[in-house]
């Protein structure tokens, strides 16, 4: 395990939450941006995310499935985390349910978040919707009325840009019309 990596590693996830809890201020759950993924920091997750470092371009998990079949940092992280879309999976449901607001928000702020420290300078607004299209939307289980949600949400983004778009009032009302 390289020294520089637990750093590396250290610093991306450090970043990842500093701007999901500036979002989620914005977005009004700054309680649920406080406490965004504190499970990376366990023996679990950060243990195999250093070891899979990707020098803070990519995420980790990716890579550990493509080396070992899996990823144990994954299956930890989405077990405990209620804004992944996966943590709601029941493969004996005819649909996920519908992610209460709370969550759904964040899981919003987390992804935003995810683009923006992996891309860096080369994020643009376009990059959530573009992302959800081609490589989100048609992998995941997801009820309807949040696909609807995450959809409104990043196209609006797309269009007005984050400052206009993340805010409590908004959110409620984009997440009230698609999910009530």
């Amino acid at each position: 395990m390289k020294i520089k990596n637990i750093f590396g590693h250290l610093k991306t996830i450090t970043k990842h939450r500093w701007v999901v809890f500036k979002l989620s201020i914005k977005a009004g759950i700054p309680l649920r941006g406080f406490l965004h993924d504190l499970s990376k920091y366990s023996p679990t997750e950060f243990f195999e995310s250093v070891k899979y470092y990707q020098g803070g371009k990519r995420s980790p998990i990716p890579v550990a499935r493509e080396t070992q079949g899996y990823s144990k940092a994954w299956l930890h992280h989405k077990g405990r985390n209620k804004h992944h879309l996966e943590y709601w999976y029941d493969t004996e449901a005819e649909m996920p349910p519908v992610i209460p607001y709370k969550y759904a928000v964040e899981m919003i702020c987390d992804k935003l978040a995810a683009g923006i420290v992996y891309k860096g300078k080369e994020w643009t607004k376009e990059f959530e919707i573009e992302y959800w299209e081609t490589k989100e939307k048609g992998r995941v289980l997801v009820n309807d009325k949040i696909k609807d949600f995450i959809e409104e949400v990043f196209t609006d983004v797309a269009k007005d840009g984050i400052d206009k778009v993340i805010t409590k009032k908004n959110l409620k009302r984009i997440y009230d019309k698609n999910c009530k």
